[in-house]
């Protein structure tokens, strides 16, 4: 979509530039028809309730239901989700997905005797059964189901917490539509024209060349946060709150170790991420100095850390040009990799440009039954959209090889490892731009690019985090977490990333308020973690290590196998260890140097 074209309705979009949701369902009858077909076997999840001690046939029969049952559940709530996406102020849309919230909802009430009741059963007894090859699919999930014993509740208390899912979704299901649907930005004056100020439009007018045009549509653009700070804390303390709430409930000492524990990542890890990266923030600094010196300001602002540093290269990729591009970088993995992706991303997995009430952002859906969905919201004029659509195809590839390998339940992959796949293509990409043009200026971009998308996963991630953790803490103190409260210790963080380099505005410290996965808590530093793996397996896959390849496709095909740190031990790095982000550090540090003698500074 052209930078001057208005943003269409959803029902202008042309068919060819959405994506095609039929290996979910055809339209939205047949998912009616899904849902009729769930509701019923909903009403049949009682008969196997008191039965699993009795026998393993027993166990298995219900563990074959509930396999059934979970997988028709995952494509009724992923073809929602998506064709909410496409528009969030769209009722039909949001109705459906509400629908589908309450009859997962209420499955999930009737299935809350299942953990319990295996919980329940003797362990000689599940690991003696789990030796029948019949049994080989669900070990990985019992196992786990296992090590969760110590935090699983009475059959009444799982019940109540399961009725009580959809409304825990409020905070984050308001604020998407707050910011996505409701808030209103205006358009920006620029030297081409008014231009739309949206969530998404924002990223592109932060790299606007003209400075008055970035102050503008900051300005404006945090005018509107402003107006409405007092709810969107309310929103997140609410967030924080339920987070504190079920880390009692089910035992756990904090929220952070909840949401570690699925992981079975230490809660060292995040910490040593923290410290790493504070230990390396002179590097940080420097390179504020630096971009201060090349835009030539005599006082850096929130507004002048996006613009490209390399003044007069222009870069426009139509979306094929950007498939083509992507995927001749990736030919390093081989023909299927690039053959499957290349003909997703021109064939219907892809949602590619905005259009109005369309979720901000981008993101990968792979599951089980469907192709792993792609949303985007690209622009031709924005480099780090190629990027992006890198990134997002790594997702999505390592959905699609996770699924072909592994039964459901225990094909999908964590968080923790989908940060790897992802970072890893685009370090793949950088390096072949950067060596396939004899370009200078396009050259000294790629390193600028490179280097604010290193800034952003890992030190932007990590500030993210040391921020939720910050106001998890608080709370778990005893302290209540107000707007001020808020603002105050996001604002320390900017101060402490930024360096004295940085001058800030006073709707700065809104900034906290708009970060949509503080609603998906401890997770931001997965980012962080992730990209310092994959700087890790990029290198070794690039300098053709012996076995490199090999290992990495045999990470890419262990879905949720294994626990995500032992995942990427088989791939050759050890997120365990603090060496990795220091590396990454390093890296980061070295492209800041060369991106320097590019700039003649």
């Amino acid at each position: 979509m052209s930078k001057n074209m208005e943003i269409p309705a959803r029902k202008d979009v042309a068919d060819g530039h959405k994506w095609k949701l039929d290996n979910l369902y055809q339209d939205d009858s047949a998912w009616e028809k899904g849902l009729l077909e769930y509701e019923g076997m909903t009403g049949k999840i009682a008969g196997f309730k008191g039965s699993l001690a009795s026998s393993s046939d027993a166990l298995y029969k219900t563990l074959v239901f509930f396999r059934d049952y979970s997988i028709l559940e995952e494509r009724l709530g992923y073809y929602a989700h998506l064709r909410q996406t496409e528009d969030e102020g769209d009722s039909g849309s949001r109705g459906r997905m509400a629908r589908y919230m309450m009859a997962a909802t209420k499955g999930s009430g009737a299935f809350s005797w299942l953990n319990p009741e295996i919980q329940h059963v003797p362990e000689e007894k599940i690991h003696e059964w789990v030796k029948e090859e019949r049994f080989l699919e669900f070990r990985v999930f019992l196992s786990r189901l296992l090590r969760y014993k110590p935090h699983v509740l009475t059959e009444t208390e799982e019940r109540l917490l399961a009725l009580s899912m959809d409304a825990a979704s409020t905070p984050q299901e308001t604020f998407s539509v707050l910011t996505n649907v409701d808030f209103d930005f205006g358009k920006v004056e620029t030297p081409e024209g008014p231009r739309p100020l949206s969530q998404s439009t924002f990223s592109s007018l932060m790299q606007h060349r003209n400075r008055k045009v970035r102050k503008a549509a900051y300005l404006q653009f945090y005018g509107v946060y402003d107006a409405h700070k007092h709810g969107l804390a309310q929103l997140y303390a609410g967030q924080c709150k339920h987070d504190d709430y079920l880390s009692k409930v089910r035992n756990f000492s904090s929220s952070r170790a909840r949401e570690l524990f699925p992981d079975n990542v230490a809660e060292e890890v995040y910490d040593n991420l923290v410290s790493v990266i504070n230990q390396n923030l002179p590097l940080l600094h420097s390179y504020y100095e630096l971009r201060k010196r090349a835009l030539g300001l005599d006082e850096l602002r929130h507004y002048d850390v996006y613009v490209p540093l390399a003044g007069q290269v222009k870069v426009e990729h139509s979306w094929e040009e950007a498939v083509g591009l992507v995927t001749d970088a990736l030919s390093v993995l081989g023909k299927e990799y690039v053959t499957v992706l290349k003909q997703g991303l021109l064939s219907g997995w892809a949602d590619r440009y905005e259009n109005k009430g369309k979720r901000s952002g981008a993101f990968s859906a792979g599951s089980y039954s469907g192709d792993p969905y792609i949303l985007m919201n690209y622009k031709s004029d924005v480099i780090r959209d190629v990027f992006t659509m890198a990134h997002e195809g790594g997702h999505s590839m390592h959905s699609w090889y996770a699924a072909k390998h592994n039964p459901f339940m225990h094909y999908n992959y964590s968080i923790f490892e989908a940060e790897v796949a992802s970072t890893f293509n685009e370090a793949l990409l950088f390096d072949y731009m950067l060596k396939n043009t004899e370009n200078a200026e396009l050259k000294t971009y790629l390193l600028a690019s490179r280097v604010d998308d290193l800034l952003a996963t890992l030190f932007r991630q990590t500030m993210f985090a040391e921020y939720e953790h910050k106001a998890h803490a608080m709370l778990e103190a005893g302290e209540a977490l107000t707007l001020d409260a808020l603002r105050s210790e996001y604002g320390k963080l900017l101060s402490k990333y930024f360096g004295t380099a940085m001058v800030f505005e006073e709707s700065s410290n809104l900034e906290g308020l708009r970060i949509p996965h503080f609603y998906n808590s401890y997770y931001v530093y997965k980012y962080a973690t992730g990209i310092s793996a994959s700087i890790a397996l990029s290198k070794k896959v690039l300098a053709g290590e012996p076995e490199a390849l090999d290992n990495y496709f045999a990470f890419l095909k262990s879905g949720g196998s294994r626990f995500p740190i032992e995942a990427l031990k088989v791939a050759g790095v050890d997120m365990s260890e603090p060496a990795p982000v220091e590396a990454a550090c390093r890296e980061f540090g070295r492209l800041v140097e060369e991106l320097a003698k590019a700039l003649k500074l």
